[in-house]
């Protein structure tokens, strides 16, 4: 049993991380709506003067539709592979999950610059594919990785018990496993829209039109042409981060039950 001075000092512990953690982000917030450096607004004016001057607007619609495309395409791909690998027995499967997993274990730095001279020859340069797809390629290898462990920890039961009762595999996969799975899809669903969203190195080599860069690359620029003030990009910063915030307060419940389930398992 935990005495009181061991609770005692673990709620300081926690609460010296949480100060920690939380310290940058009010700082960033206090200077996003105090008085602007230069000029007459504070308060909501700053965000509204950072909206469009920084063109965020142009932004945020390429980092959604990225951010979407990835996450709908990765997800249903990682389910039918992850069901794959976690309940079937065929020949190379070994091989071919390891041949997944270099895509965890391979850093974009170490491929972006083939990846450009490949999507160059196909003339996908400079489109929105050539943001989406690299993307897409990485999420797929992760979840991959993350549903054959979900699958493989009971799934095998369920699906026996099922064939015996004469359900199909399709029947098995999108009727028993699935509403099963929801924690643990949530949680890659959550995990991928906040890697993607975050993703700067390949909108920043795959695309030099305007129109088509992402919320961060984006931000990143504006960071460069204003650099004279911080409390307009600390606006753009609240803008740039409140999508991947708002999404994580609407399915936290799910993201916790996911990862701890995962944990558990």
């Amino acid at each position: 049993m935990i005495s009181r001075s061991e609770k005692a000092a673990n709620y300081v512990v926690l609460l010296a991380f949480a100060a920690f953690a939380l310290a940058p982000i009010l700082t960033v917030l206090q200077s996003a709506f105090g008085p602007a450096d230069a000029g007459d607004t504070s308060g909501f004016g700053n965000f509204a003067e950072a909206w469009k001057v920084g063109h965020f607007g142009t932004y945020l619609r390429m980092s959604i539709a990225v951010s979407v495309s990835v996450v709908i395409v990765s997800v249903l791909l990682s389910i039918l592979t992850g069901f794959a690998f976690g309940t079937m027995k065929f020949r190379g499967s070994g091989v071919l999950f390891y041949l997944f997993l270099l895509g965890i274990m391979m850093p974009s730095e170490a491929i972006v610059v083939p990846l450009y001279f490949d999507l160059r020859t196909l003339g996908l340069t400079d489109t929105f594919w050539a943001v989406a797809l690299p993307q897409v390629a990485q999420s797929v290898a992760f979840g991959t990785f993350w549903m054959r462990t979900y699958f493989r920890a009971g799934g095998r039961d369920l699906v026996e018990a099922a064939r015996l009762d004469g359900a199909s595999t399709r029947r098995i996969l999108w009727q028993v496993l699935v509403p099963l799975a929801r924690p643990a899809i949530v949680t890659m669903t959550v995990l991928v829209f906040m890697w993607t969203w975050n993703e700067f190195l390949i909108p920043l080599v795959m695309v030099t039109d305007e129109n088509l860069r992402t919320a961060p690359l984006g931000l990143a620029f504006f960071q460069g042409q204003y650099s004279q003030g911080f409390t307009l990009l600390a606006a753009g910063a609240v803008i740039v981060a409140t999508p991947v915030v708002v999404l994580y307060l609407f399915l936290q419940r799910h993201f916790i039950a996911g990862m701890l389930e995962g944990a558990v398992r």
